[in-house]
């Protein structure tokens, strides 16, 4: 249970709509299912609101890997969607009566969908390096840097949606030759669940398609790709319902024809709703495979600055903007731990803190952004590398490794959080941690010394609370946003890191710079 029984709050906080209509339900539980995908696995959460309160019960959890074909990489969506039903067919079995289901997965990807309505061909993986070209390519002889830009508030990353379906259209690839239409990660599975094809706006927002300002599919855009919106299931907003669970489905897990909703489909949204916050006086920071560091907003900004910074304007719920910057995040470690997998060592989550713990201090840096690290057959010896490139001692020890990630990226968010100081309306009183990042004391507390303001970390479990309230909200249980809030922020626990030693943090942060060359 990760929200606690709030009924001691009700006579405090029934005065808020969301809390009423909670507590005007006392007499029946209603379930929810939050299909939670990431980029390297996948799960299934039962929630559960009754009495006020709202249970999780992890369903099933299962691998997402990517699928190396030639020279190219995929997500194997068939695995996905049989993970999904075998879900469903738990529940089922148990019993329980299920009020709706919801999907969110990470940004970018996209299936393409045949004339017969079948999937062509495994769905392209952000991850496969063919990209990296194909976005120089577009910038410089299909439409500038400024401009695109301009038209999306996106930030420029070569695996963007945008730059992904130019690569396929200039290499002639069959998938898209193929694609009647086009659907997002999410809105995939949505389709394969209910026959229906929408696009999400939070999702849909991710991929460098959209105009920022009109929220709606830029058609200068697509006309440069050769697509209209018509190749796209319609816009629909969080919470809206996109069809019913179809009667093969039903056939075959035995679960009944529910709705399945629109969450927030990109995974940072729906964690993003679930920031336990009062006011608007944070900033935010989802901390998993990537780390996603932004503040919120109620209109793009988009403007020299965000160009020159190359900050992303999302779509968030409740019709809000996520200004946000993409940060590397335990990609590093994650890597470093595949390899050293390999050599035949591994390390549960407690040995690697403490050996973090116990490493040299401020020994090395690296920047967690510079292009060594974004897909290397080797982490630690691209580390290496980097050390010796920027004339630093090399890591001794696998300590030595997580050490020095971990410092680097609590200085990297230091330096990202000294920009959206610049551009925020607002004073930034302290960093929200949310995701399964926030369960690790150690970056939390380096992250508040480097900062130099309390970090609150939790809930760990953002997103799927996110996808859960969202769902609520569509069957009329939930209010607004800041109303999901403050019942969230009176129900979880969260950790308070403040921050110290200030004068060694600021002596590291110095030499940080002058070693990465940041210039934000």
């Amino acid at each position: 249970m990760f929200l606690r029984d709030i009924g001691s709050m009700r006579q405090r906080l029934y005065a808020t709509p969301l809390l009423r209509q909670l507590t005007n339900s006392l007499m029946k539980t209603y379930h929810f299912i939050a299909f939670d995908l990431g980029a390297t696995s996948g799960r299934a959460i039962l929630g559960s609101i009754n009495h006020g309160s709202l249970q999780t019960r992890e369903i099933s959890r299962f691998p997402n890997r990517i699928v190396h074909v030639g020279k190219h990489w995929y997500w194997n969506i068939y695995s996905l969607f049989d993970e999904l039903k075998n879900a469903l067919a738990i529940v089922a079995r148990e019993g329980i009566e299920i009020t709706s289901a919801g999907i969110d997965t990470w940004g970018v990807d996209m299936a393409c969908i045949a004339d017969d309505g079948t999937i062509a061909g495994l769905p392209p993986c952000y991850r496969d390096p063919y990209t990296d070209t194909w976005c120089k390519d577009y910038l410089e002889n299909v439409m500038p840097r400024q401009e695109v830009y301009r038209r999306t508030g996106i930030q420029i990353l070569n695996f963007n949606t945008l730059f992904q379906l130019h690569a396929m259209r200039r290499s002639g690839v069959s998938q898209l030759q193929a694609a009647r239409h086009i659907l997002f990660m999410p809105d995939a599975l949505a389709y394969l669940l209910t026959g229906e094809k929408v696009t999400e706006y939070t999702i849909a927002s991710t991929s460098q398609l959209l105009d920022a300002s009109t929220r709606t599919f830029d058609e200068h855009l697509l006309a440069s790709l050769g697509l209209d919106a018509s190749r796209f299931g319609r816009m629909v907003e969080p919470g809206t319902t996109i069809g019913h669970i179809s009667d093969e489905i039903v056939a075959e897990t035995g679960i009944a024809p529910i709705p399945v909703i629109a969450v927030a489909g990109h995974d940072t949204a729906s964690a993003v709703a679930a920031i336990p916050a009062a006011d608007r006086n944070f900033a935010y920071l989802s901390s998993g495979t990537w780390s996603l560091m932004g503040i919120e907003t109620d209109a793009p900004v988009i403007n020299e600055e965000t160009y020159r910074l190359n900050i992303s304007n999302e779509g968030g719920a409740g019709k809000t903007i996520r200004l946000l910057k993409n940060i590397t995040g335990m990609w590093l470690l994650e890597e470093c731990l595949r390899r050293w997998r390999k050599e035949g060592i591994e390390y549960s989550y407690g040995q690697i803190v403490e050996m973090a713990r116990q490493a040299t201090p401020f020994a090395r840096y690296i920047d967690p952004d510079d292009t060594s690290f974004a897909h290397p057959d080797d982490m630690p010896l691209a580390i290496a590398e980097y050390c010796r490139r920027t004339a630093q001692t090399r890591p001794e020890s696998h300590a030595d490794f997580i050490r020095c990630i971990f410092e680097s990226l609590a200085l990297k968010y230091r330096a990202v959080l000294e920009m959206f100081g610049r551009l925020a309306p607002f004073p930034i009183e302290r960093l929200h941690v949310i995701g399964g990042g926030s369960r690790n004391a150690l970056l939390s507390q380096m992250t508040a010394d480097a900062i130099g303001i309390p970090v609150i970390a939790g809930p760990a479990e953002a997103t799927a609370i996110g996808n859960i309230m969202l769902q609520a909200a569509a069957a009329g249980m939930a209010g607004s946003l800041p109303e999901m809030r403050r019942v969230i922020a009176a129900s979880i626990h969260t950790e308070q890191y403040l921050p110290h030693d200030k004068a060694s943090w600021d002596e590291a942060y110095r030499q940080f710079l002058q070693i990465t060359h940041i210039n934000l």
